[in-house]
Order: C-alpha cells, then structure tokens, then sequence
C-alpha cells in the first residue's frame, strides 16, 4: 500500500509500508550505517529474528516501519514511527522516528529531508503535538541535519541494555 510520493530535484520515490519481503533490504540500509554495522548479521538465525520483529511492528496498530522505494524497486530509505500515548502535555499523543535510514549514495539529495517533513505531517494528521527522534551521540551530520528541519536538542536520553 502506497502511502505517497516524495519528491526531490533528482527523482521521485513511493513512501509504503514495509512488507515481509522487504526486510533484508531494510535491515541492510541499517548495516551500512558504520556506528552499527557491526551488531547486524544475516545468518538464518538472525534474519528470523528480524522477521519475527518485523511481525511484531507490522501487527502493531501503533507501528509503521515504512520502506522508501525507488522507481526501480529498489529500497533506498526507511524509518520506523511509533504512536506513543502519555499523560504528560495534558495527554497529548507523540510520534517518535526511528531507524532512520537513506541509501548512502543518495544522502545529500534531499530524500531524507523529504521522508522526514512527510513523518511530521503523518504525525500531526494522526493527531501527534510532539514529533521526538533520538540520535547517536557521535552523529554530527545527523544532528545538523535534524536541526535543519526544526528538531530541538532538548533532552538527554540514556539507555541500559540488557
């Protein structure tokens, strides 16, 4: 299913929700990530956990890990965006964006910025007050360029792996 097209000044790409079948691509754009690479394998063990993950977002109302497709079918970005309800800004819905990912040979031409304005305006149809992201520490380009698009650098995550 189809959920628009982005455009930028070199191309157009389709916006879906990820399939099944999408998975290897997805999990790759985030192996070529160089912060990450290594914690990404593609052994059968691995690949059912990341379908039996894929599983769990994609029966999850409140999910969408949305595949960027290029005109030759080729995944070229994806994202995943979670609806999280709360108490707190007197009960206001937020979105949080993970995952974010564009091909490395298409960084720079504006697809990113593209997939990111349109999760803003999905967030705010879907009735959001707060888009949240977190990124890497050691990501400097990446911080720039949410700060580009409005993100504010206002709070300090941690995290506790078990």
């Amino acid at each position: 299913m189809s959920l628009t097209t982005i455009a930028t000044p070199r191309s157009s790409y389709t916006l879906r929700r990820a399939r099944r079948d999408d998975v290897d691509a997805v999990v790759a754009l985030m192996a070529a990530d160089g912060l990450r690479a290594a914690e990404f394998a593609f052994d059968d063990e691995t690949r059912a956990g990341y379908r039996r993950a894929f599983d769990a977002i994609d029966a999850d109302a409140a999910q969408l890990l949305v595949a960027v497709e290029a005109a030759d079918g080729r995944i070229v970005g994806t994202m995943q965006l979670t609806f999280i309800p709360g108490l707190s800004r007197g009960g206001a819905m937020r979105m949080q964006i993970e995952a974010v990912r564009v091909a490395e040979d298409l960084r720079g031409g504006g697809v990113g910025s593209a997939m990111i304005e349109w999760a803003v305006e999905h967030a705010r149809l879907h009735g959001a007050r707060l888009v949240q992201l977190t990124s890497d520490a050691r990501r400097d380009d990446a911080h720039r360029f949410y700060e580009r698009l409005d993100f504010e650098a206002s709070h300090v995550g941690f995290k506790r792996y078990l």
